[in-house]
């Protein structure tokens, strides 16, 4: 054979077998009976985030983790687009939603595990803005997460959203708090667990304050596509074992700083 022909040959195998190691490892883990998927929003402390290091934890993910490990399974956590969860979910491409995941107004939507931590919806501004109340919001500009469950209390409640100046829509919490910060708006809406942590991780944490009314208040569940009651059963079964032995409480407690101890559904036999 020809020696240049040799060395195209060689080259077109080399590079076609470099193609093939890149995309298997861009491919999505696989998820089979020994490993669960959950798509979460990596940016939603305390329940689901990035810490310093580069790891996704968070209050979830850390109970997704004991539920794996007593199972012998394989957690992985999968950041999603919020927008687009229905369709990753419906796809197979992950096998449940679970990250701060609201179940009001969803209810018929997925199939759900039994509800687990009471949330409300608040208002965060400034310490010296001079909002003090609901009422003060009149005429102010408001930001709000997209598709978040603060957005749909605002929309609502038209009362109050009616009032503002302007409510904007935008990507994640953290660049809400920023926009609070520099002025670009007056005050934002968000969940109570991630204003608690916001505000905590803050060195200057004294320049905000959380109104004392709450727009709404709902509980997070976690979201497995309808009819997978399979798998929601083996999931919840795992869950309540967990809070007869004190682990739910126990991992609650890492987060009490963010609310989510205090907010925690204690007695779950009220849903068994």
């Amino acid at each position: 054979m020809n020696k240049k022909l040799v060395i195209l040959l060689s080259f077109i195998i080399f590079f076609v077998s470099l193609l093939i190691i890149v995309n298997l490892s861009n491919t999505p883990p696989e998820n089979d009976e020994r490993t669960l998927v959950i798509g979460i929003d990596a940016e939603f402390p305390p329940y689901g985030y990035m810490d310093k290091n580069g790891e996704y934890t968070g209050f979830d993910l850390d109970l997704a983790q004991e539920i794996c490990d007593r199972n012998n399974w394989t957690l992985v956590k999968q950041p999603i687009d919020w927008e687009t969860k229905d369709s990753e979910l419906n796809s197979g491409s992950i096998d449940c939603i679970w990250s701060g995941f609201s179940i009001n107004g969803r209810e018929n939507k997925y199939t759900w595990s039994k509800p687990y931590v009471n949330n409300k919806q608040v208002i965060v501004v400034k310490n010296h803005s001079g909002i003090k109340s609901l009422a003060k919001l009149k005429g102010k500009n408001v930001e709000v997460q997209k598709d978040s469950s603060a957005l749909a209390a605002l929309k609502k409640n038209k009362k109050l959203s009616g009032s503002f100046n302007k409510l904007t829509e935008i990507a994640d919490d953290n660049t809400l708090f920023m926009d609070l910060e520099v002025g670009a708006c007056d005050a934002i809406a968000m969940d109570q667990g991630v204003a608690l942590y916001q505000i905590n991780k803050k060195s200057n944490n004294n320049e905000y304050i959380i109104l004392n009314k709450s727009i709404s208040s709902e509980q997070y569940g976690i979201g497995f596509k309808k009819g997978n009651t399979k798998l929601r059963d083996r999931v919840q079964a795992t869950l309540d074992e967990m809070y007869e032995d004190g682990t739910v409480e126990k991992i609650a407690e890492k987060y009490k700083d963010y609310g989510v101890s205090e907010a925690l559904i204690k007695n779950n036999k009220e849903f068994l």
